[in-house]
């Protein structure tokens, strides 16, 4: 049974989600704020947080900041319809995905469930020494049982969907993937997300890339159709 922390000011999103969570099978921990999810977290931390961003005392992005810190585990938005700008920065700051308010809660089970199968599936076996499954290409090197990204020796840190997406561009270098071949790979056959989730996520990802090498430049955009992997 996968521990779900949930956290939002609405309490009738808490008691509504919660249900709807418990009835599916999950242990749901709900929150008011930030700062009291921060202290459960501090005792014991769920294996997947849905994290409203306006909340009092502690917000969910300082509140995913301090996760950030100290795990990977995978986190899901609650933003409202006019948080444009706080769903991008909850993206790049680590965010796995977001939702707008108000949302559809059977939605909201698949994609914790995506997110869940993603994460499980990144840490199994990953105490085994497997060289065959690690991929190189160029200067990236990538080990999908340890969850690691090296880019010219420096490590990365990613979060699932940007492993996923990152390993999906570079399996075939010079090959286009279009912004549907990428949602497939990075969500569940029965989400749905628009281009602006990947879009994000690619913004997000050649962000991290660049910390460990301003240069960084594998990945190349072409407009109106997708995104490539350039060997280098």
């Amino acid at each position: 049974m996968s521990r779900i922390a949930l956290v939002d000011d609405d309490r009738n999103i808490l008691t509504s989600v919660s249900i709807t969570l418990e009835a599916e099978g999950f242990e749901v921990e709900t929150y008011n704020d930030g700062q009291s999810a921060l202290d459960a977290f501090n005792r014991r931390m769920p294996e997947l947080g849905v994290f409203d961003i306006k909340m009092p005392r502690m917000d969910g992005m300082d509140l995913l900041q301090r996760v950030r810190q100290k795990s990977k585990m995978p986190v899901i938005f609650l933003t409202s319809k006019d948080d444009e700008i706080d769903e991008v920065l909850g993206l790049r700051m680590g965010a796995d995905d977001y939702m707008r308010k108000p949302f559809s809660e059977r939605l909201l089970v698949e994609r914790i469930r995506a997110l869940l199968r993603r994460q499980e599936a990144l840490e199994m076996d990953e105490t085994e020494v497997d060289e065959s499954k690690i991929m190189v290409r160029g200067q990236l090197t990538m080990d999908p049982l340890r969850h690691a990204v090296k880019w010219k020796g420096n490590d990365v840190s990613l979060t699932v969907t940007e492993f996923l997406l990152l390993q999906a561009l570079a399996q075939r270098p010079g090959f286009v993937k279009s912004r549907d071949q990428l949602m497939d790979v990075a969500y569940d056959d029965q989400v749905y997300v628009d281009d602006r989730t990947i879009d994000s996520h690619i913004k997000r990802l050649r962000k991290k890339m660049r910390m460990a090498d301003d240069s960084f430049g594998a990945i190349e955009t072409l407009y109106g159709i997708g995104y490539k992997y350039n060997e280098e």
